[in-house]
């Protein structure tokens, strides 16, 4: 096994210098008509085989404009990253790929926290997740083909997720905190672009800026309605995990009947998008991401428990189950504890389950709640600069 964590790195830092960017608007003087909004998720091993505490779901893509349609299965869902991303081997629709005003061909690059990298070309495509749809989104087709050699600062020496045995699902779904995968530090003409998109032709690709409305969009806060986060709702596992976990991905944050906040308590996002999570003395930036395989805190020096020998090396591995706990704090103040268990990750895989609320391991500093957190829990994510019942987003709230 290995640690497939999604959060993004740089991408995710440039996007929050949008949060809290703009507004949903006035509410609608007559309701729109009641939709179906809950999407199903499942947890199991991917479509690769190997895949531990992934998070997948099927999405619906389409020509714009047109009913000429494609459902793609095995997607990973990541509340880590924002935009949809498309293993190019996957999409049989004909897709024009998105230029520039000069005519060259734009694509993105996402570098993941795991040394791999997702590089593709950009395009549009209707997206429709349960009964929403979210017209014309850019979208990225990762591994296309036409695109010259990957540059060097978008690779950096890792390896490409350019396969469903590489990236271990068909694409991933960002629908995270922001709207854009990058937001204004990528739409600033005036300075030089960070390495997320590029202009590519015959002698190369370079850096490029991209309006935010080019840019890789969240879906969600497209949709016409429950357009201002999700609630996903997965059941317990066992202490030995579960071969396969159903849930719901519910849009919308206080919109329906079955998406409303109730008593869960609100954490408000700094505009990184990240909380304060506090452990034994030690204060980091936390964030909850459905991305990462583990719950994974410190660095590998201060990491409090014994990691796993070889090339399992990423996760823990204790004699005996551990019992942590840690607090996390919102913007706005809010602080709560979580407990949470640690079990040796060598006898979890042992069981060939793909579900597990205790698999954990260090990370590069910063406390990451990936989806062993989300686990017999209800969990919101609300989108930045849109309205719910609890303010404007973006914030977490369970």
């Amino acid at each position: 096994m290995i640690d497939r964590a999604r959060r993004l790195v740089a991408v995710a830092a440039a996007a929050a210098l949008g949060a809290c960017g703009g507004g949903g608007g006035s509410p609608a003087a007559v309701s729109p008509p009641v939709v179906n909004n809950v999407q199903p998720v499942q947890v199991d091993l991917g479509p690769a085989g190997d895949y531990v505490n992934g998070l997948f779901t099927s999405v619906t893509l389409c020509v714009p404009g047109t009913s000429t349609c494609q459902t793609i299965g095995g997607v990973l869902v990541d509340s880590g990253s924002e935009g949809l991303r498309l293993l190019s081997s996957q999409v049989t629709l004909p897709l024009a790929p998105s230029t520039d005003g000069a005519g060259r061909l734009l694509a993105n690059c996402a570098s993941f926290a795991d040394n791999s990298y997702a590089w593709g070309t950009m395009t549009a495509a209707s997206v429709r997740l349960a009964g929403e749809q979210a017209a014309s989104v850019p979208i990225q087709l990762v591994g296309a083909s036409g695109l010259p050699e990957t540059p060097a600062d978008c690779s950096a020496g890792g390896t490409a997720d350019d396969t469903v045995e590489s990236l271990g699902a068909t694409g991933i779904l960002g629908i995270g905190v922001f709207r854009q995968d990058c937001g204004p530090a990528c739409a600033d003409a005036s300075r030089v672009p960070p390495p997320v998109y590029y202009a590519c032709d015959g002698s190369g690709c370079a850096r490029t800026s991209v309006p935010v409305s080019g840019q890789l969009q969240n879906p969600v806060w497209l949709f016409a309605q429950d357009n201002n986060g999700f609630l996903l709702s997965l059941p317990s596992v066992p202490a030995l995990g579960s071969r396969t976990v159903s849930g719901s991905l519910i849009f919308g944050v206080g919109t329906e009947a079955n998406n409303a906040l109730g008593s869960a308590r609100v954490y408000v996002t700094d505009d990184f998008g990240n909380i304060s999570t506090a452990l034994n003395g030690a204060t980091m930036s936390g964030y909850l991401d459905t991305g990462s395989n583990t719950i994974s805190f410190l660095d590998a020096a201060s990491f409090p428990l014994p990691t796993c020998p070889g090339p399992e090396s990423d996760f823990a591995c204790p004699p005996a189950t551990a019992s942590l706990s840690a607090t996390n704090t919102g913007r706005s103040g809010a602080s709560g504890a979580v407990a949470f268990t640690v079990a040796n990750a060598d006898s979890l895989f042992d069981t060939g389950n793909a579900a597990f609320d205790d698999l954990a391991g260090p990370d590069t500093g910063d406390f990451d709640w990936g989806l062993p957190f989300f686990f017999g829990r209800k969990t919101f994510t609300a989108i930045e600069g849109q309205p719910t019942p609890a303010g404007i987003g973006p914030y977490w709230a369970y």
